[in-house]
C-alpha cells in the first residue's frame, strides 16, 4: 500500500514537471519579425521586466489595396539588448525572437521573447 502511493505520488510529480517545462520552458518557435520600433519600456510591479512594440506594415485584410498595420508585443531577456532598443526609438528593426507557450512574470509579460537584434536601420 505505501509503495503504491509513493509510486503514484512519483508519477504525478513527474507529470507535473513535464508540464510545467512544456509550457513555461519549451521553445515551440523562433523567428525574425521586421518592422518600426514603436516603443521600449521597464514596467512591473514586483518583477521590472523590458517590453517593446513593433510595427509592420504590409497587405491585410481590410480595404482592397489598402495597407495596414501590424503590431508586435514582445519582451526582452537582456539588458544590453534593451539599451540599444531603448536608445534607437522609431528607427526600423529586424529582431529574433523565441516563442513559448507561456510567460513567467520575471521572464516578461509575453510569451515572445526577443534576445538578439539581428539588423537596425
Amino acid at each position: 500500500m505505501k509503495k503504491s502511493l509513493w509510486v503514484t505520488l512519483g508519477v504525478v510529480l513527474l507529470l507535473l514537471g513535464v508540464f510545467v517545462w512544456y509550457k513555461f520552458f519549451f521553445v515551440f518557435g523562433e523567428g525574425v519579425k521586421s518592422g518600426y520600433l514603436n516603443y521600449a519600456i521597464k514596467k512591473g510591479y514586483v518583477f521590472k521586466t523590458y517590453e517593446g512594440k513593433l510595427i509592420q506594415e504590409g497587405f491585410g485584410r481590410g480595404k482592397t489595396g489598402s495597407i495596414t498595420s501590424y503590431e508586435f508585443e514582445f519582451s526582452v531577456s537582456d539588458p544590453e539588448v534593451f539599451k540599444q532598443l531603448e536608445l534607437n526609438s522609431g528607427k526600423t528593426f529586424d529582431l529574433h525572437y523565441k516563442e513559448y507557450n507561456g510567460a513567467l512574470p520575471w521572464r516578461g509579460n509575453t510569451k515572445y521573447v526577443v534576445d538578439k537584434i539581428v539588423n537596425m536601420k
